[in-house]
């Protein structure tokens, strides 16, 4: 079994200590107490067996007036973009979450590392039925995945690369690519390195520097591909 990566935690909420984010899926599991969150603007309350998936880059702020505790997981993992905020079965993710927190506390316990197995599991199945209205998909930022992959493509990117960056698994970013660029992968990065190749020439850079810049195997290549473009 591969347990998804992420750092899991017992935590106890009190008064808010303003607003945040992450740059990864923020999960949380309320084991007792009430906890209000704000969450892009939208309100959320967190009960024992509630949930909250929180998605990387979202601003939220946290209070609980009679105090709360929750289990917690820090996760990079993709998976957690197809989840609904709630988990699937609350009288069973609460035994879990029950079950997490004490086992936390014990030395050389297994709660760390399958954890976050389990916990996906716990929300899946309401993921994999829900109406398609209403999971969650985090809108992709082109513009800032296109300035993070300018400032690297004398590196050879991959489609995992890319995925990575944007959370999703490379079939579910080549998918969103060509649903919402209209190009595939390899096509919408081939446009970036022709857009900055041309900027870099419109600066005087000289066609060897540039092609190195750009990823490009040879000047010939480069001026190949420019040749191609503006035809």
């Amino acid at each position: 079994m591969n347990a998804p990566q992420g750092s899991l935690s017992l935590r106890r909420y009190g008064a808010s200590h303003g607003s945040h984010a992450h740059p990864h899926f923020q999960v949380l599991l309320g084991l007792d107490g009430v906890l209000e969150l704000e969450v892009q603007g939208r309100g959320r309350r967190v009960a024992a067996g509630q949930g909250c998936v929180i998605a990387p880059g979202e601003h939220h702020d946290f209070e609980s007036r009679e105090g709360s505790r929750c289990i917690v997981l820090d996760t990079p993992h993709a998976g957690w973009a197809r989840c609904a905020a709630d988990p699937a079965n609350a009288a069973q993710a609460l035994a879990l979450g029950n079950y997490l927190a004490h086992a936390l506390q014990q030395r050389g316990s297994l709660a760390q590392h399958y954890g976050p197995a389990l916990l996906l599991e716990s929300w899946q199945p309401l993921a994999q039925h829900a109406p398609r209205t209403t999971r969650y998909r985090r809108p992709i930022d082109w513009e800032q995945l296109a300035t993070w992959t300018r400032q690297r493509l004398h590196e050879p990117l991959s489609v995992a690369q890319l995925a990575a960056q944007v959370f999703l698994s490379p079939t579910q970013f080549a998918a969103r690519c060509r649903r919402e660029t209209g190009l595939s992968v390899m096509h919408w990065l081939r446009r970036q390195r022709l857009e900055l190749a041309l900027q870099l020439r419109g600066r005087g850079m000289s066609v060897a520097d540039t092609a190195l810049h750009c990823g490009y195997h040879s000047p010939s290549a480069l001026t190949a591909a420019l040749k191609r473009q503006s035809q």
